[in-house]
């Protein structure tokens, strides 16, 4: 048993630094390359369960991505499987910074490393975008959960309610719409 999961934890963390070295875009998009690896290719995971580590990795103080890897890692294979998962995903922006910053005094003015740059970022749009739909399509299924994302939207732009106090007044409505709905208020 204790070699399977070593196995299984070093199959996470090339997983994991694979999609660390070729995604660009942040945790978003590097979700997306979780869903379909891990939700559509591999049947690990539910989408739902994606949806509700993404919802506790972006709760937590870190990097959102690092604590979505660590709790998927450790849901799967225990404590092995989230540090073989965390190493994957942030060591190739350590190997990738540590180079660009030793080698930026000869890349700032090259004119090829500013055309990469530039396609990185027309194609992170697309990539995120796509996440954000397909993720949020189950999550606002329904016309309760639409409304309280508008709601909750107007409220962060238009308002000075902070953003803990929307997560924690969400958490309490989540609780007594599930209360009632087990009463059989609705």
């Amino acid at each position: 048993m204790k070699r399977k999961t070593t196995q299984c934890a070093w199959s996470l963390f090339f997983f994991f630094f694979k999609i660390g070295c070729f995604t660009f875009g942040g945790g978003w998009s590097i979700l997306a390359q979780m869903e379909q690896e891990f939700v559509e290719k591999r049947k690990m995971i539910t989408k739902d369960e994606l949806v509700e580590l993404a919802a506790a990795g972006k709760s937590l103080p870190g990097i959102m991505i690092t604590n979505i890897a660590m709790l998927f890692g450790c849901r799967m294979y225990g404590w092995v499987g989230g540090v073989a998962a965390v190493l994957g995903i942030t060591s190739p922006a350590v190997l990738i910074l540590s180079a660009v910053t030793y080698g930026y005094d000869a890349l700032c003015d090259n004119y090829w490393f500013h055309c990469a740059m530039r396609g990185i970022q027309a194609a992170v749009i697309p990539i995120i975008a796509s996440a954000a739909y397909s993720l949020g399509k189950d999550v606002f299924g329904t016309t309760l959960g639409k409304v309280l994302g508008i709601v909750t939207l107007i409220a962060c732009i238009f308002t000075n309610i902070s953003n803990v106090a929307l997560i924690v007044a969400g958490i309490m409505a989540a609780f007594a719409f599930r209360g009632a709905k087990k009463h059989g208020l609705f």
